[in-house]
Formats: C-alpha cells, structure tokens, sequence
C-alpha cells in the first residue's frame, strides 16, 4: 500500500476521505472489495470516523417553552432531563446528534431556572454561555405563549453575538396553532418554524433549516495560522486554582483571584507566552457561587466548561492534590474526553502535601482516573510557581498525540501480528478476526476496523492499549469504531 504522507505534512490537510490521501483511499477500497465487504458501506465507515471537530448548535430560550423536549427528539433518545421543577442539575450538557447524514453537536440550556437572580438575568446567562460555543442557535419559543419580554432580551443578545439563528415555534400540535406561530415572525429573526416538540410535528423541517445555517466543520479552525496560538482550555472544578495557576504563567495579576469558590465569571481569554511560545489560555472558573444556588451554580459551570472546552484544542484539568478526587473532577475529565480534546492531569496545591497524602492520591488517581492514564500529569503549585516550567512540554506532548496518525500499511502490519499472537476469544462456537483497519482521522485519532464478527468490548479496549504501546497516542483519546461484514450473499435491506 501506498503510505506516502502528503508533500505539506501538514495535519490540518484536507483530504475527501478522511485523513486518507487518494492513492491510499483506492487501494484500501480494493483490499475492502477483495474481503467481500460492501463498498458503500466501507465509504460511510470511513466518511464518518473521518470527520473533524464537529460544528456546534445551542438551544435557547427561557425556562419550559420545552428545550430539553426538543433536544431529546433531536438526538433520537431521552437524554437530556425534561422537567418542569428548577434546580435540576445534570452531567452532561452536550450531546451528539446526526440528521440527513450529518452529525453537529447540541448544547442544552435547558432544565434550570434562577429565581433568586430573575428569570431574565438566569435566561441571559445560560444563552450567553452556550452562543459562545456555538456556531449556530435555535432559539425555542412558546408559539401558545408568544414573545415574552424574556424572548425580546434573548433577541437582543442573539443580534449581540452575531451567530446564524433558526426560530422554534414550539406547542404548535396542530394546523390551529400555525396561526399563533406566524405572530412570531415579529421578533425580528426570520421565518418561524412551527414545530412540536413533544410530538414530533414539524422537527424535520426545522432541522433541515439549521442544515443550512450550521456549517459542516466548526469555525475556529484548530491551528490554520503557521506559528498560530493554540488554544488551552483551563478547566476544573470550582476553587482548585483556575485563577491562580493563569496568573502564575501569565507572570502578573490578570485574573480576579479570591478564597471563595466561583469568583471567575466573564471567560477570559489570555495571550500567554510560555516556554518560548504563544498560547491562547482560557479560565473557566465558572459563575459565582452562592450556598443556596449550589445546584444552579454547578450547571452554569458544566455549561462554562463545554463552551472552553468546544474551542480548545488541549483540556488542562486541574485538581487540588490536597482533596480527595471527587466525582465532579471525574465528571469534568470525562466531558474533556467525550468532547475529543488533547489531555492534560495537573495537580495543583502540590507543595502542600505530606508524604502520606502522595502515597493515597498515588492509589486515588490509579483507581479514579484509571481512563486517563495516558494523559501527561504535571504536579504543580499555582501558589509558588513549581513545576510551572513542566506544563508546555506536557501540552506539546498531549498536542502531538492528538494529532498523530498512523499510515494504512503500518497500521494493517501491526494488526496483523496482534491478531496472530492474541486472537479474539471464541464466542459461540465462532472466532471474529480484525481482517484490517484504517486511521481515518485525527484530533483525536479515529480508527475504523473491519471484523468477520461482533469485537466484543474487552477485546476492543485491548487493541486500543495495544496502539497506544506502539505508536504512543500519549494525552489523547482514541476513537475505535467497528465495522462487521455481512454474510456473503446476505441482501442488503
């Protein structure tokens, strides 16, 4: 095979099939063609895993004009919580949807409601935090209801940021209620779309236009400008020393930084020389923290972190060496995963610790972050500066990981030796063999494998310590995907 890397080099080159160059491409297709696997399903295989950072969507709109609701039907199953009471809180804001063959992600502000702070100032938050790293947005009205003084303000800070717009009309449950979605067409954004969310009416033509508006990759292009700044987001639970730790690299006060948790509450973007180089660092310390508004505080912080983290390229995780890891640090280093970015560990607070406090965080982080155990740890102290000098190399190794990517030929050697030494167990009479396999993206790697039989999960999680022992992959996720090949002869339904 063919496994010459494009004369640029260059990891943000474009190819029409994934990370595959063209000779590649065919020359994979035909060893696809001569293991009898369908064509076109080998096509959508790599198409699919060969995508880049998805673009992103957010749902707006005030509190039970039923977002969750139609997030739930976007993403095709109950996910996102629905529930009139506020205060919910959840793990995940994001979700990964796909419609008409393409796949976006959806940030839900839905489910919580301020009182204490006013319905316009909690909706304003939650709007403002998820348009930030959205690339477009559907902004859900009550067509029952009409325009609310809330909606007018959602409007304005819509018109504010700039970002293509689709307007939900949502309860319209039947012909009868167009009528009432049509008011709508006063806000000032563009055609109403009636739709309704609890029953499916109308969903499939709304999705069809954020099709037009959503773009097909995101619009921060990771790296494009040579010598660019890479983008670092800053994340971790509230008080571990966001804050502090910025300050430190950036040598001077450039962030509010007090003993109360939660006292960062504008994003704050920082041009930061470090090691030689220039980094783009954002602190997501969150909104500030009130005893009583606990639960609400969480979810403004979860939505603050998938925002930085949507736009980072690398996700430094800080946690304070002194504490237990708890389970919202787990929270956070999933989200990091799940959103696909390079990994960092770094423990702060680090000059605090005794001698047996490091010998329990040592068996702490092999059993709490055991799915992290590829990520570059630094130990570091915002406080006094240690270690600081460690933290670029961990990111650069994180980046170059993230990137990396194995050429067909190599990779289809390796699985080849894998598969002889270490077959897949016998199921049911049967053993499924890896028959071969491609890289067909990066940032993070994505591999698609092609199988006789169903891989079962423990066998897949070896192949994927098996790459990272060979060719590193140190500080990213891998994606592994597996595709089976039917029976010969089998019809295609």
């Amino acid at each position: 095979m063919n496994d010459d890397i494009q004369p640029d080099g260059s990891a943000e080159h474009e190819y029409e099939h994934g990370a595959l160059g063209d000779a590649e491409y065919a020359e994979f297709m035909e060893l696809a063609a001569v293991e009898g696997f369908d064509i076109e399903d080998v096509e959508g295989a790599i198409e699919a895993a060969g995508h880049g950072p998805l673009p992103v969507l957010a749902v707006v709109g005030r509190p039970n004009v039923g977002k969750s609701t139609l997030v739930n039907r976007m993403i095709g199953r109950r996910e996102a919580v629905v529930e009139d009471r506020p205060g919910v809180t959840r793990d995940r804001v994001t979700y990964e949807a796909e419609w008409a063959g393409r796949r976006f992600k959806v940030v839900d502000t839905g489910g919580w409601e301020q009182d204490v702070l006013g319905i316009d100032a909690s909706v304003a938050a939650q709007a403002e935090y998820a348009i930030e790293a959205a690339d477009a947005v559907v902004f859900v009205v009550d067509a029952k209801v009409g325009a609310t003084d809330t909606d007018e303000a959602v409007v304005r800070l819509l018109r504010k940021a700039g970002k293509p717009v689709v307007l939900c009309a949502n309860k319209v449950d039947g012909p009868s209620g167009e009528a009432d979605a049509a008011y709508l067409w006063n806000l000032g954004l563009g055609e109403p779309h009636p739709v309704s969310a609890l029953h499916g009416r109308g969903t499939g033509d709304m999705l069809d236009a954020v099709l037009e508006v959503l773009p097909d990759a995101p619009e921060q292009s990771f790296g494009t400008a040579i010598g660019g700044p890479r983008r670092i987001a800053l994340i971790g639970r509230p008080n571990v020393g966001k804050s502090s730790l910025l300050n430190k690299v950036a040598g001077e006060e450039r962030v509010v930084v007090n003993e109360l948790a939660g006292t960062t509450r504008d994003p704050v973007d920082e041009m930061i020389e470090l090691g030689g180089k220039t980094w783009k660092f954002v602190d997501t310390a969150g909104i500030r923290k009130r005893v009583h508004l606990q639960q609400g505080a969480d979810y403004y912080a979860s939505l603050r972190t998938a925002a930085a983290v949507e736009k980072a390229e690398v996700a430094v995780i800080l946690l304070d060496a002194s504490e237990n890891i708890s389970v919202q640090d787990q929270r956070i280093v999933t989200m990091a995963v799940e959103a696909g970015r390079a990994i960092v560990l770094a423990f702060n607070k680090w000059d605090t610790l005794d001698e047996e406090r490091r010998y329990y965080l040592e068996r702490e982080i092999e059993t709490e972050l055991g799915q992290v155990a590829w990520a570059p740890r630094v130990n570091v102290s915002a406080r006094t500066g240690r270690h600081m000098e460690k933290l670029v190399p961990a990111i650069e190794t994180a980046l170059a990981g993230w990137e990396t990517r194995v050429p067909t030929g190599r990779l289809n050697a390796f699985l080849g030796e894998l598969v002889s030494a270490h077959p897949h167990p016998i199921r049911g009479g049967k053993q499924p063999r890896i028959l071969f396999g491609t890289q067909a993206g990066t940032k993070p790697p994505r591999f698609v494998l092609f199988a006789s039989g169903f891989i079962e999960a423990g066998y897949r999680r070896f192949i994927e310590r098996r790459l990272r022992e060979e060719f590193g992959f140190q500080g990213t996720p891998i994606h592994i995907s597996v595709r089976v090949r039917e029976k010969r002869g089998a019809k295609k339904k």
